[in-house]
């Protein structure tokens, strides 16, 4: 059976998840193909973990989302109206930050999983960026709201605040405090997308 690229990124997610160290030699054995063939298909180690957070971080942020159908369904805004992007993003944060095998990850490896995560050329942050990009103009639309910036330029500072409030322990040796992460995004948000005027 041939190992796709796509099969290897999957079982980089899966030790990621389970916080297990990728050890490139290990996976190629264990798929049953050589070093060789291994990193011909996804590069080297870097690679392979940014191949594996982002297809971790795209689950994440799917779930996000699908929460947010089960609960509101197509609505723009919650029943005391705050915007579905604000609970979009706090529940990408919370499961980001509850996940054992990130933390573990961030614990072991702090230098090499933070470049990974936070490389504005890599697999993970560029992607993340453009889906809030996408979230924020579609709720923007929906709520008839005008922004006050540039989309891309409001996700990018969203995103990089997020991670600096999620890996905070490492980064700056603060615990890491979601709920005042939570205060802060959500107020540069809605002072972006939602002007007092239009409150």
């Amino acid at each position: 059976m041939t190992v796709s690229t796509d099969d290897i990124v999957r079982h980089a997610a899966r030790l990621l998840f389970a916080g297990t160290r990728l050890d490139l030699g290990r996976m190629a054995a264990e798929l049953g193909i050589s070093r060789t063939t291994f990193f011909r298909r996804v590069g080297n180690r870097d690679d392979v973990m940014g191949a594996g957070l982002r297809l971790l971080s795209d689950r994440t942020w799917q779930r996000a989302l699908d929460g947010w159908r089960a609960t509101h369904g197509d609505a723009v805004r919650t029943p005391d109206g705050r915007l579905r992007c604000l609970w979009v993003m706090e529940e990408y944060r919370r499961e980001v930050a509850g996940n054992d095998g990130m933390r573990k990850l961030i614990e072991a490896e702090s230098t090499v999983a933070l470049r990974v995560l936070t490389d504005p050329r890599g697999a993970v942050q560029p992607v993340l960026v453009d889906q809030h990009v996408e979230l924020f103009r579609a709720d923007a639309e929906a709520a008839g709201l005008t922004p006050l910036v540039d989309l891309p330029d409001l996700a990018f500072a969203v995103v990089r605040l997020g991670e600096s409030f999620l890996y905070s322990d490492v980064l700056a040796a603060r615990t890491v405090d979601l709920a005042v992460a939570t205060t802060l995004l959500d107020t540069l948000v809605r002072g972006a997308l939602e002007p007092a005027a239009s409150r």
